[in-house]
């Protein structure tokens, strides 16, 4: 009997211990749904419209499964009030992904998190939580963004951090840590913070390459905080010199000098003998006697570049151009033609007059800024390439000049001889986008928030749409941002529009090779499908602030589409934005959806992306909810305040 009754018992216990393994390694749908909801029944989250009449939470809001295991939960911003109850998430432990920011979530964080040993990204800032730093979290070894920013967290920075040796990112800031920064030994570590706590000490040598803001409101020295007093320090030691080498010193320096003020002086009569002039046309050469002085910025197609190279006689190029062969004026041969009501305030001989600045090269042609003995202020581009008969040429150029849109720079005037020919255009005082995302961003740079994004890509969107609607067979095919002008109210003007159907059989710029859609092999024959892709670029380009691939002299960029696409899917979604653009957390949401509308108009297959006016109508309920919401929405304010107020705004998203 107690033989079979031992067997009986092994049997039964090797029975449970097989029940326990299977109901580990295989989720339950049932039970994880019953955390979610326990998880909302504890601590709100009223907004949350779930349908819990569905078997799984898959489908809902903030959730997101893979094979039918929930492994990402997002509820920022959502009302969550009070402590998490132990016993939720010991029934979610396949998440990789947590993200409750920016609630009133307060208590010490639940022990039973630590069995989410699967987790890689854990967002809680923006909450009340307190308490130390738990030991347990120091157990998630898959960890690679922790972000505790803006809670009650108190005590000290524990070293057992280390143990995280695949964290990238870990933001402690605005809590109440106390006491010294440990040596922290994080191979992977990129992104660090901990501003305003109350720590002290000298910061470790291997987290002084770190900025400076991500130690400030602390009591820490060392690296980017200043020397710390009492550290020790190597003196140089001085060594006597003889005469002889002290004479040398001497008569060097003075050689030096001398040499200086010659340069100098060269420099000078260099600098003032390239002013800008006011040129007679008798009096210009012509342009192959003259070396080409509109050097390539790198900034696009009329790009209006504030360090553009002034000071150059750029009109006499233009002149010469145009006068070297049967470039008659006076006679009334060769002239100016106006488009429609265009006003005619000047003339050829004014235009060839005027003083000149290069605002770069383009794919077209090269760029000038003009300023007229009136006053006016016009943009000429002279275009290059261009091998069509004068006939042809004359009646694509009226297709263009006819195109009249408030979101198109307009084509006022052209000029058109053998060998030279002249677009006139409204001056954009602004620039192009290009030089707004791509220029100094150092000090005193004024970032373009996110209303002003979204109403960039409004009015360049609508633009494009003007263009396809006059014909099926009409597309821009050059869209890129340094042909997306600004007016002085930053509104968005597209140009270059048609030029491409003018250029001869030369193959595509390696400069817009980041925006050319897969398909394009020709220029001058780019489908408004094909536009539909560059511009899905330019809204990538909007979003992350990094330039596609060659669109920069000099900077090979990125190839946005497949960038963005990989990053989206390691679900680090917030890495894509522009750092200028993450303080703007109530629009989050919409700054998403945009995000994936331009995955989508960046699709390989033409019949996968969206057509103009669908992108422009999306565009167009996205900013007026963003607008909307920066207008009205108070909590969203009160987001934004507490964000602006903190550190630096990289250290509140997911």
């Amino acid at each position: 009997m107690v033989s079979d009754f031992t067997s009986s018992n092994v049997m039964l216990l090797g029975f449970l211990v097989l029940l326990c393994f299977f109901t580990i390694g295989t989720p339950d749908p049932t039970l994880e749904k019953a955390a979610v909801l326990a998880l909302k029944s504890a601590v709100g989250g009223k907004t949350l419209k779930w349908d819990q009449t569905e078997a799984t939470p898959c489908g809902w809001e903030g959730v997101k499964c893979e094979k039918n295991q929930v492994t990402v939960l997002r509820l920022p911003g959502v009302g969550l009030m009070g402590v998490i109850p132990v016993g939720i998430f010991g029934n979610l432990t396949h998440l990789h992904t947590l993200s409750l920011r920016l609630n009133a979530l307060r208590g010490e964080l639940p022990s039973d998190l630590a069995l989410c040993t699967d987790l890689r990204n854990l967002y809680l800032q923006g909450n009340h939580f307190s308490g130390e730093i738990p030991a347990f979290l120091f157990g998630l070894h898959n960890l690679v963004r922790l972000n505790l920013a803006g809670n009650n967290f108190s005590g000290k920075i524990s070293p057992e951090f280390n143990k995280l040796n695949r964290l990238g990112t870990l933001f402690l800031e605005n809590n109440k840590l106390t006491g010294s920064i440990p040596e922290l030994n994080l191979p992977d570590l990129v992104q660090f913070n901990v501003s305003y706590n109350q720590l002290n000490g000298s910061i470790p040598a291997k987290l002084r390459s770190m900025k400076g803001n991500s130690f400030e409101g602390n009591s820490l020295c060392g690296g980017p905080m200043g020397y710390c007093a009492g550290e020790p320090y190597e003196k140089k030691k001085k060594k006597e010199l003889s005469g002889g080498a002290i004479a040398g010193i001497v008569i060097g320096s003075i050689v030096f000098f001398v040499l200086l003020l010659l340069i100098l002086f060269a420099l000078c009569r260099k600098k003032s003998s390239g002013k800008t002039r006011s040129v007679d046309m008798p009096s210009v050469k012509h342009p192959s006697e003259m070396e080409e002085i509109a050097g390539d910025k790198g900034i696009g197609d009329g790009d209006h570049n504030a360090n553009a190279s002034a000071g150059y006689p750029v009109a006499a190029t233009m002149a010469a151009a145009v006068t070297a062969k049967g470039g008659e004026v006076n006679n009334g041969a060769k002239k100016l033609l106006f488009f429609g009501n265009a006003a005619r305030h000047f003339d050829l001989e004014d235009l060839l007059r005027a003083s000149a600045e290069v605002l770069g090269k383009g794919t077209f042609g090269t760029a000038y800024k003009a300023v007229l003995e009136v006053g006016t202020i016009v943009a000429v581009k002279r275009l290059k390439d261009v091998t069509i008969p004068e006939k042809e040429f004359r009646e694509k150029i009226d297709t263009v000049g006819s195109m009249d849109n408030e979101n198109l720079v307009p084509l006022r005037a052209y000029y058109y001889s053998n060998d030279e020919k002249l677009l006139v255009y409204d001056y954009m005082p602004m620039g192009s986008l290009s030089a707004l995302l791509h220029g100094n961003r150092g000090a005193g740079r004024t970032p373009l928030n996110w209303e002003t994004r979204s109403r960039i890509a409004l009015g360049s969107a609508r633009g494009i749409e003007y263009l396809h609607s006059q014909s099926p067979n009409i597309s821009h095919g050059n869209i890129k941002s340094s042909n997306i002008l600004l007016t002085k109210s930053y509104d968005a003007r597209v140009s270059d529009f048609g030029l491409s159907q003018l250029v001869g059989p030369t193959p595509t710029p390696n400069r817009v090779a980041g925006y050319r859609a897969p398909e394009v092999t020709d220029v001058r024959k780019v489908s408004q499908k094909a536009d539909v892709y560059s511009f899905g670029v330019l809204l990538l380009e909007l979003l992350t602030g990094k330039a596609p691939t060659h669109a920069l002299l000099n900077e090979e960029g990125v190839d946005l589409p497949r960038w963005v696409q990989s990053v989206v899917r390691e679900e680090w979604t917030s890495e894509v934005f522009d750092l200028e653009l993450l303080r703007y957390q109530n629009v989050e949401e919409e700054m998403v959806q945009l995000l994936q509308l331009a995955i989508d108009c960046a699709a390989q297959y033409p019949d996968k992306r969206p057509t103009i006016s669908e992108v422009a109508r999306r565009i167009e309920d996205l900013h007026v909810s963003s607008v909307g919401q920066a207008d009205g929405d108070d909590d969203s304010s009160k987001r934004t305040n507490f964000i602006e107020s903190g550190p630096p705004p990289s250290s509140y998203v997911d």
